[in-house]
């Protein structure tokens, strides 16, 4: 089959899904083509390792987009809305020429919901990861700024991002209006792109690429890492306060890998670290070699963001045997099984630092969750699963829209 993919996502999970998604499908013989806009990432995890061809085509920065942007979007800040989307109709019009026989099309890193969503007449499917996400603007209102209140810089930023949120959220909305058929990553998401949209999803979970993530002869280190973007939502602050609960003598070194990190927000989580003499570390843009090392020398993978819609770093730990304390929010319910490939602990600091200090201390069940955890990504959630999963939505977007 061939198939055209379209994509403007940033690097992270999203683009790790995604690229295990084409992978599996170029292995099954059928023809990729990408197109992206020029803001999509295609350094990190790169899809031309596995894409028949990558079509790039540039965001220009023009006048009547700036203005468009202003009166119809949002200010432009370093990119405009409004170039975003003649870049994607002309994706569109590029696609809509050649003879695929499917279109999948990712999110937006800007929008969520992409332009293209409305220039697409050929049988689509639009992969939702994660809809607007309104309630994550209502958290950074009531809580990220209690911490900065006092600070000016801090009370712009908050107003801006309330602003912007809402924004986006419309425009997300206004996009998505005009998908077919869409899939989603969870349950959890399935559920909110109906709150959102009005309108039916069906679940694809991504998988695990498990050749590679994997148990390796290392060493465990008295260190607890979690792994994702350095923002509020990932609730790093949280881990913090959590791990400052356990004594001294027991508490081990909390270390964040981040591909995308927020410096503001950065300088907080450090302060907060020094404040709870919490040893704390982020390692910025390391390899992926080096990320399937830290997954094997960590005692345990934590993992607090706030309403994750699926993500993939829990999966990615118990596919290396590294058991997990997780919050019981989000995807993450659907992908962790309590006390058995995993521990879900509610959004309370104190319960937190007991999973974590609870498990530090017992060897036996660090192993027992280890080899569970690893079992059942082989069960379910391999790129392979995953692969089968969408190609099935393929086929039914194809014969529905034909």
């Amino acid at each position: 089959m061939k198939i055209g993919i379209f994509h403007n996502l940033p690097s992270g999970g999203a683009k790790r899904a995604l690229y295990g998604f084409v992978k599996y499908l170029s292995m099954q013989g059928h023809r990729i083509d990408v197109f992206v806009p020029s803001t999509a990432d295609e350094v990190f995890l790169p899809l031309s390792d596995y894409a028949h061809s990558i079509n790039v085509f540039p965001v220009r920065k023009t006048f009547s987009g700036t203005i468009k942007s202003f009166f119809l979007y949002l200010p432009p800040i370093k990119f405009s809305l409004a170039d975003i989307e003649e870049t994607q109709r002309k994706i569109a019009e590029f696609i809509e020429r050649g003879d695929y026989e499917v279109v999948y099309i990712d999110q937006d890193r800007f929008t969520n919901s992409p332009f293209l969503l409305k220039f697409i007449d050929k049988p689509a499917v639009y992969y939702c990861a994660q809809p607007s996400r309104k309630s994550e603007i209502e958290l950074l209102r009531r809580n990220m700024f209690k911490i900065v209140e006092k600070r000016f810089l801090a009370r712009l930023r908050k107003r801006w991002q309330v602003y912007a949120g809402n924004r986006l959220e419309k425009i997300d909305r206004e996009n998505a209006a005009s998908a077919r058929y869409i899939l989603t990553n969870s349950f959890f998401t399935h559920e909110t792109v109906m709150r959102l949209y009005g309108v039916n999803s069906f679940v694809c979970y991504p998988g695990v690429e498990t050749d590679f993530f994997k148990p390796l002869e290392c060493v465990r280190k008295n260190f607890v890492l979690s792994v994702g973007e350095c923002a509020f939502h990932k609730g790093y602050d949280f881990i913090i306060r959590a791990l400052a609960l356990i004594p001294a003598e027991n508490r081990p070194r909390f270390l964040i890998v981040s591909n995308n990190v927020d410096i503001f927000w950065k300088k907080i989580l450090i302060d907060l670290a020094q404040e709870k003499k919490v040893d704390f570390e982020i390692k910025q843009s390391i390899s992926n070699k080096e990320l399937l090392e830290l997954y094997n020398q960590a005692k345990i993978v934590v993992y607090a963001p706030y309403l994750e819609p699926f993500g993939l770093v829990p999966l990615e730990a118990m596919a290396c045997k590294t058991p997990v304390v997780a919050v019981r929010e989000g995807g993450v319910r659907e992908s962790i099984i309590h006390n058995e490939t995993g521990i879900l602990t509610e959004r309370n600091e104190a319960a937190f630092a007991e999973a974590i200090q609870e498990l530090l201390g017992n060897e036996e069940k660090q192993k027992k969750l280890g080899e569970r955890g690893r079992e059942w990504v082989h069960s379910a959630w391999t790129l392979k699963h995953a692969g089968e999963r969408l190609f099935t939505h393929l086929m039914k977007a194809k014969s529905k829209c034909h």
